[in-house]
């Protein structure tokens, strides 16, 4: 929210929560061609209720991309208080590659419209590198999570399973035997 801007009213935020659901599903089926206006109707909202929160489609597509990523940092921060270092860090590594596995389309048809959402969530992707790093951290001081691992390691590892499970010509990737193979790999080396 910009400085110049008031809180949402109850029903605004409800009104503009529930245009991101139903806009979030429509675009992950149905990719960019649902009309505005007809997420506006199964949203269960006028037009102009849909227009001012969202001006462009463009501006609609960023904010569910936003939003998800949102969503994971909040996943990530409640993980952190969880006793079990480790598999705080498990929840939210399988946390982000169910919502990349949901996402993927909604991603690739975004890019392929040659609409940039990149610097619409660096922030929010920045934050949820820095929870990952903590919970790393948090797990390998706990000795459940090898100690040799950095941050930039993990997050490469995820990447490029987030990577194959785009990948249109290569095999399907299952992401719970890769994430399993992640965690395997994360063990302290002593366990091995």
């Amino acid at each position: 929210m910009q400085a110049d801007e008031r809180p949402l009213r109850a029903d605004a935020r409800r009104n503009r929560e529930r245009i991101l659901e139903v806009a979030r599903q429509a675009f992950a089926t149905e990719g960019l061609a649902v009309p505005l206006d007809e997420i506006a109707r199964r949203a269960g909202v006028g037009p102009g209720t849909l227009y001012r929160h969202f001006p462009t489609k463009e501006a609609l597509f960023k904010a569910v991309v936003h939003e998800r990523v949102r969503l994971l940092v909040e996943h990530a921060r409640a993980a952190r208080r969880s006793p079990d270092a480790a598999q705080a860090l498990y929840s939210v590594l399988d946390a982000v590659v169910t919502d990349a596995e949901a996402k993927s389309e909604l991603i690739d048809v975004l890019v392929g419209a040659g609409i940039e959402v990149q610097t619409e969530v660096a922030a929010a992707a920045a934050d949820l590198r820095h929870e990952m790093a903590q919970l790393l951290s948090e797990a390998q001081k706990s000795g459940t999570v090898r100690d040799d691992v950095a941050a930039p390691e993990l997050m490469a590892l995820l990447g490029g399973i987030l990577l194959a499970l785009r990948h249109p010509n290569g095999p399907r990737l299952n992401p719970q035997r890769a994430l399993a193979i992640l965690r395997d790999g994360l063990r302290p080396t002593e366990a091995h």
